[in-house]
């Protein structure tokens, strides 16, 4: 989905030929995967930052094609709603010093992306606590085709109104634009065929635990709700399952409902045949090898980890992980960013598809809802331990498994102490901005604005005041 489209506007017959297509290029898929050789070559990792674009009130301010345009930086695209904006960092090997290469691109971009804004700024949070129902109308979607197809699209496959449901929080919501309320740091590494499937699931465990330790996205339309609400709100907002094929367990957006046991082939294989195609663009004068129809398709399944085929260079596979919200600071999002990594490069030493998947999926969610607080359970471990506890006795794991990976001693150490030092004094991004609002007396633009102070500093969330 990163590309625009010619138009946003698509016959039945489009549908048709596109899903024809998907089914014929799983078959190519599956020959360049099984092909000896594909894919190899040292682990990268790359990341994608979204942005919530302020007004000086510290309210959303839908100028993101103004911004692009002032910037004329290749790393940075529209996203889904106008008051949004996305930074494609430079992938870089993960041998030697990763997190502190990352740490410095996310503090120059996000300080070039703030600098950019008129009268106004920029700044990376799961949420943006001074949206309003009013924010999400349709001409707050950005003005490229591609988006407004997917809102075409899911429109075609749903009833409308359709009905968002958050604890006690029901919206009547006529549009995908409610993703837009949602801003993430996304982290990929690139796998060889042959290990995909551990590594995935390996990601599936770790995200539990990881997710408990980074929540940044209490608030929503007034409301304190999760620790990391955002989970929740991009489930229901891209839920697709009301009209089409009922039976199926998963919505658009999912964690999953099991292992992958065999490999990449059988997620893409998932996605062709339990979800409709939402964005019918059909290619002409494609490569056999790029598989457009089906990585297009792919993209508009926003399962929490995903597999991701990449034709660029002879082609490879990642592991694109979208959990993490965005921010607080860059000290912090390269520390999830370390621990995350760490610990699915551990378990992915070890066969989980013994384990059971509920016990992984129970972890995500409690994880979401409660954060530091959750009640997790472990591989190996009896009973259920609370989510601090257990991030302070896996993050030696974590560790070990950098330097096992060519990390420098000096650059784990320093990223996943931010891990340790937050954990210990309990205070996530979360906790700041409800102990923050609470001290401003419920004042929400007050919040943001001394939000985006702190997080342009550079200092970890655990050492604001």
């Amino acid at each position: 989905m990163g590309r625009d489209l010619d138009k946003e506007r698509f016959s039945e017959a489009e549908y048709a030929r596109f899903g024809e297509r998907i089914r014929e290029q799983l078959g190519t898929l599956r020959e360049l995967l099984e092909t000896p050789g594909f894919g190899q070559g040292p682990a990268t990792i790359g990341a994608e930052l979204e942005l919530f674009l302020i007004d000086r009130q510290g309210r959303p301010l839908p100028r993101n094609d103004e911004v692009r345009d002032q910037l004329d930086d290749p790393r940075v695209v529209l996203e889904l709603g106008r008051f949004n904006i996305e930074v494609n960092l430079t992938p870089t090997p993960l041998a030697g010093a990763p997190f502190e290469r990352m740490g410095a691109e996310i503090q120059e971009t996000v300080t070039k992306v703030d600098a950019a804004v008129e009268d106004g700024g920029a700044l990376p949070i799961g949420i943006l606590p001074t949206l309003d129902a009013k924010d999400f109308t349709r001409g707050a979607l950005s003005d490229q085709n591609r988006y407004r197809a997917m809102s075409r699209g899911i429109r075609r496959l749903r009833l409308e109104p359709f009905l968002v449901k958050i604890e006690d929080l029901e919206l009547s919501v006529e549009d995908v634009i409610l993703e837009s309320a949602n801003t993430s740091w996304q982290v990929h590494i690139r796998t060889p065929p042959d290990r995909f499937a551990r590594l995935f699931n390996a990601a599936q465990l770790a995200i539990g635990p990881v997710l408990a330790a980074c929540g940044n996205s209490p608030f929503f339309l007034g409301r304190d709700l999760w620790a990391e609400t955002r989970i929740a709100l991009m489930e229901e907002a891209a839920d697709d399952r009301d009209v089409e094929r009922r039976g199926r367990r998963d919505g658009r957006v999912t964690f999953g409902s099991d292992w992958v046991r065999e490999g990449a082939h059988e997620l893409f294989e998932r996605y062709v045949q339990d979800y409709e195609p939402i964005v019918p663009d059909l290619s002409d004068g494609a490569e056999p090898h790029e598989v457009p129809e089906l990585r297009l398709h792919q993209g508009t399944i926003w399962q929490w980890n995903r597999p991701v085929y990449d034709p660029a260079d002879g082609g490879h596979l990642r592991v694109e992980m979208r959990a993490l919200p965005a921010g607080p600071s860059c000290a912090d999002m390269t520390a999830n960013t370390a621990f995350l990594l760490g610990l699915t490069l551990s378990q992915a030493e070890r066969d989980l598809t013994g384990y059971r998947f509920a016990e992984a999926y129970q972890n995500f969610y409690r994880a979401a809802q409660d954060g530091l607080e959750a009640k997790l359970a472990w591989p190996g471990l009896d009973g259920e331990f609370e989510a601090a506890d257990l991030v302070l006795r896996l993050l030696p794991e974590a560790r070990a498994a950098l330097l096992a990976n060519g990390v420098t001693p000096h650059d784990a150490d320093t990223a996943l102490d931010v891990i340790a030092q937050r954990t210990r004094l309990r205070r996530t991004g979360a906790v700041w901005q409800r102990e923050a609002l609470a001290r401003f007396g419920g004042d929400r633009e007050r919040l943001v604005r001394r939000y985006r102070e702190l997080a342009l500093s550079g200092l970890p969330v655990h050492l604001w005041d």
